[in-house]
């Protein structure tokens, strides 16, 4: 037997304890037990362990009447050791009631179960081919950077990552390959160097894993990690296509990276206790870049295992993208929001894959799909039915196609009208075909707008937005009205190139920052529809079980797709630039950000065909050509965000919990307030009180990189009926890495506004040379309270 302590001693030598409970209405092996994530004082570990968990091991067993410290050993699911100090364990209620009584024990929370956030894009973004000029050249491509993509696993013999022509693996590289089922270690070679799974905290909330369906190693049964990894570094493809669509040379944004593979989603999830695993060992193996395509629901910081996570890799030095979420087109859907962390929005690219319904009174209704097989006869019109209409069916089930909701008898060979909603696009296509449907139109509702995904579908099948979704389904319904049969076709018009582009996805999560509404986010968006990615051999395209059809490419709709080509720019930026810190590299793909489409024109909302704003794009559209040279960047540090923290009104222990360091938030009123965070953009937010006039400031530092002698000028375009100011509105550099600061003041008027609504306007600061504009968004949000 372990030695055993008394409960207190062991918790006086703990200064902070986090405990996240790991709720999930999923079947636990043991109900009696929930997971939890358990933050300790480092240092207090008491000579007499050899380890750390040692002392953990020994000190689950004293918290516990019933446990030896053989039972303790197996309820330890992680230990964490470099973003994060503690363990992960399971504990029964009456052991949480006992922490929570405990002075030293700082909060008691329900872990989030995350999901993922389900190639013409490096031409589109103007990264050139191999063999010419440009990001990829002068850096070449990042191959001595490490990408950590945290996911679903890889395929890995896919020829995106191939290690032909790479050198040998980067002298700083710690980690390893971990062999699994179907994944020998042989699986990794100079261009996969690392891959790991983490499933313990999946497994204690759901149970063992069905190894039949999910691999127990790295390797991908989803192919959502394949597909990200591939986005991020996959090598040059040619031939690369799916079901014939999007023919041409398929590339990731730095196909020399080196790619680490952390795989922590399963079939039921992401589990925190997981993730939390999986940054820690991306950041002890030695990774440069962390790509995150999974999200959960907003929660302080302190409370987020992400948020908490990435705070430790990017004090680091690695640099941590995260996808917005597919919340959108609402506001205030935004998801991985903390400031340390870049949070990627998805835009179209100039691509497009037209599949039209043509109705039986000659409407057009246009549509998109990446159906490949055989098509409808041409020609030929079918009767067209919205079940959900019908009589003697299930109105609310039929509507959305859901499983065993259509009539055969009513849908056989006819095409059928499917409303999105409750069940996956790709499963209303085999709920159709099952029932002997010929077709299907994916109708949008009206929260989707007309915002269009294509997809990869079992028949014949087509997506429309809401208002030809409406078009459609009057016509069937005048139709049966005059007793005459609706009829339609659905025409695939296949790859469609140069279109108006980039618009704002209409799934795209949307800000304000629901936790800091003083920092913008998300930061900026990237191609996030309609992307062509590696897929795994034994998943279909569309994703579905019965799908039998395989390819080595697959077109996905995601900010998960967005993220990614985020993840790899930064790889190229750190490559071009070694000193620049993980703001740094932010700060530059920020302040050289576009608002504009390839038309010239002011960025478009695909759900409203309206102009779009800086809540659905942040700082704009990445522009990689330009972020390699910015001229000035906004650097932030660990300080700056302690500060940021404190000013947040976050206690010293909420603030330990995030940093694993006692704050000092004496000096943090000198920066002000948490808007005076040295960030890229700027937001404003005034409560009006009954005040008639309201003024604020944001002090900020910029470092020049650009020209050594340079002088900056201010331009500002203030947000209407605002006064706006910059002191000084000139900025002299002398020296590269010189840093100067200015002030910039808001002043506002009070507006109409009714009790408990708002009113938002925006406009933006640019510092120019002559050669290089540096552009932060500025908004302003009038708040009426109720």
């Amino acid at each position: 037997m372990a030695p055993t302590f008394s409960f207190l001693p062991f918790f006086s030598a703990v200064a902070s304890l986090l405990l996240v409970l790991a709720s999930s209405s999923s079947s636990s092996p043991d109900p009696e037990t929930k997971t939890f994530i358990v933050q300790v004082q480092h240092e207090a570990k008491p000579s007499i362990f050899p380890t750390h968990r040692h002392w953990y091991e020994s000190s689950l067993a004293s918290i516990s009447a019933h446990t030896s410290s053989s039972e303790a050993t197996s309820r330890i699911l992680h230990t964490y050791e470099t973003v994060f100090h503690g363990f992960s364990a399971k504990l029964s209620p009456l052991e949480v009631q006992k922490l929570q009584s405990l002075s030293q024990v700082v909060s008691v929370i329900p872990e989030q179960v995350r999901h993922v956030q389900t190639t013409r894009s490096p031409q589109f973004l103007g990264l050139k081919t191999p063999d010419s000029a440009g990001l990829l050249k002068e850096t070449d491509s990042g191959s001595d950077l490490v990408i950590g993509v945290i996911d679903t696993g890889i395929w890995p013999e896919r020829q995106s990552f191939n290690d032909h022509d790479l050198g040998p693996v980067p002298p700083k590289w710690k980690g390893q390959c971990v062999a699994g089922k179907d994944f020998p270690a042989s699986s990794c070679n100079r261009k996969l160097i690392g891959a790991r799974y983490f499933s313990k905290g999946y497994e204690a909330t759901n149970g063992k894993m069905n190894e039949s369906s999910e691999y127990r190693s790295p390797r991908d049964s989803d192919g959502h990690g394949t597909h990200t990894a591939s986005i991020a570094a996959g090598r040059y493809v040619f031939p690369a296509s799916t079901l014939g669509y999007a023919k041409g040379m398929a590339a990731g944004m730095a196909p020399k990276a080196r790619l680490a593979i952390y795989k922590v989603c399963w079939t039921g999830g992401c589990y925190d206790s997981d993730i939390l695993a999986a940054f820690d060992a991306a950041v002890a193996d030695g990774v440069d870049v962390a790509s995150l395509s999974v999200g959960g629901v907003v929660v302080p910081y302190f409370l987020d295992v992400i948020a908490i996570g990435a705070f430790g890799a990017s004090s680091a030095g690695v640099f941590v993208s995260a996808s917005a979420g597919n919340g959108g087109p609402g506001g205030l859907t935004v998801t991985n929001v903390a400031p340390w962390v870049t949070t990627v929005g998805a835009g179209t690219i100039d691509r497009n894959f037209p599949a039209d319904v043509k109705l039986g009174n000659g409407k057009i209704i246009p549509g998109v799909s990446i159906y490949g097989g055989p098509g409808l006869t041409p020609g030929r019109m079918y009767p067209i039915v919205y079940a959900g209409s019908e009589a003697g069916s299930d109105g609310y089930s039929s509507s959305l196609c859901l499983e065993g909701s259509l009539d055969p008898n009513l849908v056989k060979n006819k095409i059928v009208v499917c409303d999105r909603g409750i069940n996956s696009r790709g499963a209303k296509g085999e709920v159709v075909k099952k029932a002997g449907g010929i077709g299907m139109i994916l109708a949008n509702g009206v929260f989707d707008g007309e915002g269009l995904v294509a997809d990869c579908h079992v028949l014949p099948a087509t997506a429309v937005g809401a208002t030809g979704g409406d078009e459609i389904r009057r016509y069937i319904s005048e139709s049966s009205k005059s007793h005459s049969i609706p009829t339609a076709t659905i025409v695939f018009k296949g790859t469609q190139l140069g279109i108006r582009a980039p618009i704002v996805a209409s799934f795209s999560a949307r800000g304000p920052n629901p936790e800091s509404p003083e920092i913008l986010k998300p930061d900026i968006i990237a191609p996030g529809l309609n992307i062509l990615a590696a897929w795994p051999d034994k998943v279909g395209p569309s994703g579905v079980a019965s799908d039998t059809r395989r390819t080595e490419f697959n077109i996905l709709s995601g900010t998960s797709m967005a993220c990614p080509h985020v993840s790899g720019l930064a790889a190229l930026l750190k490559a071009a630039h070694p000193d620049w810190s993980p703001a740094a590299i932010r700060s530059a793909l920020m302040t050289t950000a576009y608002t504009v489409d390839n038309r010239g024109n002011k960025m478009l909302d695909e759900s409203t065909g309206n102009v779009s704003s800086v809540f659905d794009y942040g700082s704009g559209h990445v522009h990689p050509e330009k972020a390699m040279d910015p001229g000035l960047i906004y650097d932030i540090n660990t300080y700056g965000y302690v500060d940021f923290l404190c000013n947040s009104n976050y206690t010293t222990q909420n603030i330990k919990v995030i940093t694993r360091k006692g704050a000092d938030c004496s000096g943090a009123k000198r920066a002000g307030h948490s808007g005076n965070l040295n960030y890229p953009s700027f937001s404003a937010v005034f409560q009006q009180y009954g005040k008639q006039k309201m003024s604020t400031h944001f002090i900020r530092t910029v470092t020049n990189v650009g020209d050594a002698n340079s002088v900056y000028k201010a331009t500002v375009r203030p947000p209407r009926g605002m006064v706006v100011t910059v002191k000084p509105d000139t900025l002299s550099f002398r020296r590269l890495g010189q840093k100067l600061n200015f002030l910039l003041r808001v002043q506002a008027r009070a507006v109409k506004l009714s009790p408990g609504s708002s009113s938002v306007k925006s406009g933006h600061l640019v510092w120019s040379d002559g050669k290089h504009s540096v552009t932060s968004p500025l908004v302003v949000t009038m708040q009426q309270p109720l």
